[in-house]
């Protein structure tokens, strides 16, 4: 979850002259600092900023979509991407919201949707990526990479994740979200040889991280990897 701090650099601040708004979201990402993803969390921000005004931001349905994400709640993520199937996007907007949309039904396993939209989409989000950062990219391959999977084109899938990231110091989180989906397609493969490398990379990665920025964020990590190799992600 982004912090107040963050989402106004990314583009998409609050209405400063709400004051209100600024205090809630404040409050809601508070929860995030104290414990992370969690239910609870899901449901204040959906609260705050969604389920409860008019004209909710089309930031705040991918985000609350990506919370939902990262509970493996993705029926409910599902649900709040389809407020934006029918709405203009551009930029950053569409570019959250295809690779959310497009990991959502991946991991649901509805493969035919996610091929189809994927098609629909592909032009775009290539073109996004000549400009964008590395990060971005990253997040877009592991989609693919997970469309992929969903069709049990395993070997196609852990070929996108080899696209050329380039490690950005010692708590690189990208890097880790990229070991930890190749975690998830082995499992997935049922390559019990490829599993075992995949998770000595994962948690040799999260070995070199330092000083997290929160105190749950170690043990959540170690979690992912966990439930990676089960196949859930």
């Amino acid at each position: 979850m982004l912090s107040p701090i963050e989402r106004k650099k990314a583009g998409f601040p609050l209405l400063t002259s709400h004051a209100s708004e600024m205090k809630k979201y404040a409050e809601v990402y508070s929860l995030f600092v104290d414990k992370g993803y969690s239910k609870e969390l899901c449901e204040a921000y959906a609260d705050a900023f969604i389920d409860n005004v008019k004209k909710p931001t089309y930031f705040d349905i991918i985000q609350i979509a990506s919370l939902y994400d990262k509970i493996y709640d993705n029926k409910t993520a599902y649900f709040y991407l389809e407020k934006l199937i029918d709405k203009k996007l551009s930029g950053d907007e569409k570019f959250g919201y295809c690779t959310e949309m497009l990991s959502t039904i991946s991991k649901i396993g509805n493969w035919r949707d996610a091929e189809e939209f994927r098609t629909l989409n592909i032009s775009f989000l290539q073109k996004y990526c000549e400009k964008t950062c590395l990060k971005r990219q990253a997040k877009l391959y592991i989609s693919l990479a997970l469309a992929d999977c969903a069709a049990k084109n395993y070997r196609d899938a852990l070929k996108l994740l080899k696209f050329g990231y380039k490690p950005q110091g010692r708590n690189d989180s990208m890097l880790l979200e990229i070991m930890i989906t190749a975690v998830y397609i082995f499992a997935k493969a049922d390559d019990i040889e490829g599993l075992e490398g995949a998770l000595a990379n994962a948690n040799g990665c999260l070995k070199l991280f330092k000083d997290f920025d929160f105190s749950w964020q170690e043990e959540y990590y170690h979690k992912r990897i966990r439930d990676a190799s089960q196949g859930i992600l």
